[in-house]
């Protein structure tokens, strides 16, 4: 079985840095931080909102007691990341990974390392209301572009995993070439 060019990983992910980078930009620059908006609210209500914030620590705004410690940790992690995806990258059997771990580069490159490294904290500012599915949890924590590619990304390999990689390839016949001796032992009744 050929493997898959590897070249659409890379433009997926310049594609996601690009969209994480410049949506997070027009935030910081248009809305002033900790404050919202809701989009679309004669139709939707108060479901959608761009919501201005700064995390510095991890997804659900779960971290380390110091600020400085956050940042060293997650960039260390990042970095760590970003060499496993490409080594996973290398050994990619299908079109479905190579996409997947496109979405992951962008993603773990756009917000944990170019967000901590040049500011000191990730830009999150997509707040949708969930059902109270969660007691107590009445809006989604706030996400970002490269947080949505990420999850993308575990979905297509979830997907991957149980209905391409996962499934069992038929065995393949073993055929004789027309020169091979084939031996049959005598039949003794």
């Amino acid at each position: 079985m050929k493997k898959p060019t590897k070249h659409p990983a890379f433009l997926i992910m310049v594609a996601v840095i690009a969209l994480d980078q410049l949506t997070k930009y027009l935030v910081r620059m248009k809305l002033p931080l900790g404050d919202y908006v809701t989009v679309a609210e004669k139709w939707f209500g108060q479901i959608f909102q761009i919501h201005h914030l700064q995390n510095t620590g991890a997804a659900f705004s779960l971290s380390l007691p110091n600020p400085a410690w956050n940042q060293y940790f997650f960039v260390g992690i990042s970095v760590l990341a970003v060499i496993f995806i490409l080594w996973l990258l290398v050994r990619a059997t299908n079109k479905v990974q190579v996409v997947a771990f496109g979405l992951v580069l962008g993603g773990a490159i756009g917000n944990n390392l170019i967000d901590r490294l040049l500011f000191g904290a990730v830009t999150d500012f997509i707040s949708v209301d969930i059902p109270n599915i969660i007691p107590g949890m009445d809006r989604f924590p706030v996400f970002n572009v490269a947080d949505s590619a990420i999850f993308i990304a575990m979905c297509l390999l979830i997907v991957d995993i149980l209905f391409l990689s996962g499934k069992k390839k038929p065995h393949q016949e073993l055929q004789a070439s027309p020169d091979a001796e084939i031996y049959l032992p005598d039949k003794e009744q």
